[in-house]
């Protein structure tokens, strides 16, 4: 079934290339992927992020807190939490939760001191594809320039961006950064969030279909925590955990 998508693909961007016409992936790959929402989703804890457990009213039992490789992290007054995929106010709720047994209303707030989990994934035709760290507001051509910019075989009007909606959805949008390169105006990027996939594809839509039937589908379960290991001799290979 993919392959018979993707030979279609090709023979639709062959006839668009003999027409003059432009064509957009947006119309080619909608199955599998819920619609574009545009708001960024509420950052979600993973491995590795330390964060600030405050008790408004016993000040005596805050402290700072680092998640484990397992996701879980131990506190004084609520024991082990599972807290990698929450967000801090869910975790907030689960140490009020498990503190009860312990004080009568407790009232808790998380704030984040380090991220490390908050990462995005490059791929496709850039220089150093692989997973980036997020400090702050990082839009889409940002983040490309964190993987080294495009290479030359890169179609910078169809980059590819796929995302988790609040309902853990795979999202897919297409963001035109031609006019970015050309003129320097910033129309239409889009902030990245945590676990976001971008890709930048070679040259049709063909290869972005192929891409997430082989890459996404089949190899990355698209979880929230990933890691990956890229190596770059005279030709690219990568190894998945």
């Amino acid at each position: 079934m993919a392959v018979t998508r993707c030979i279609l693909l090709l023979a639709v961007a062959a006839l668009g290339a003999c027409t003059g016409q432009s064509l957009s992936p947006k119309q080619a790959m909608p199955e599998g992927f819920a619609g574009w929402e545009d708001a960024v989703p509420a950052y979600r804890l993973g491995p590795g992020d330390r964060f600030q457990v405050k008790f408004t009213l016993v000040p005596d039992m805050d402290e700072e807190v680092m998640i484990g490789p397992d996701g879980s992290a131990g506190l004084r007054m609520a024991g082990q939490v599972e807290a990698a995929g929450l967000t801090p106010t869910e975790l907030a709720g689960l140490i009020e939760t498990k503190a009860k047994r312990w004080m009568r209303a407790p009232q808790v707030s998380v704030g984040l001191r380090e991220t490390p989990s908050n990462r995005a994934y490059v791929g496709g035709s850039v220089a150093r594809p692989g997973p980036y760290l997020l400090n702050g507001r990082v839009g889409v051509m940002e983040a490309i320039m964190l993987a080294g910019g495009f290479d030359r075989e890169a179609r910078y009007e169809e980059v590819v961006l796929i995302r988790r909606n609040p309902q853990n959805k795979p999202m897919l949008r297409t963001i035109d950064l031609r006019n970015f390169i050309e003129t320097g105006t910033a129309v239409g990027d889009v902030p990245m969030a945590a676990g976001d996939i971008l890709f930048v594809p070679r040259s049709s839509i063909a290869e972005t279909g192929l891409w997430v039937e082989q890459f996404i589908n089949r190899v990355v379960p698209f979880e929230r925590v990933f890691s990956y290991t890229i190596g770059r001799t005279h030709g690219v290979s990568t190894s998945f955990p």
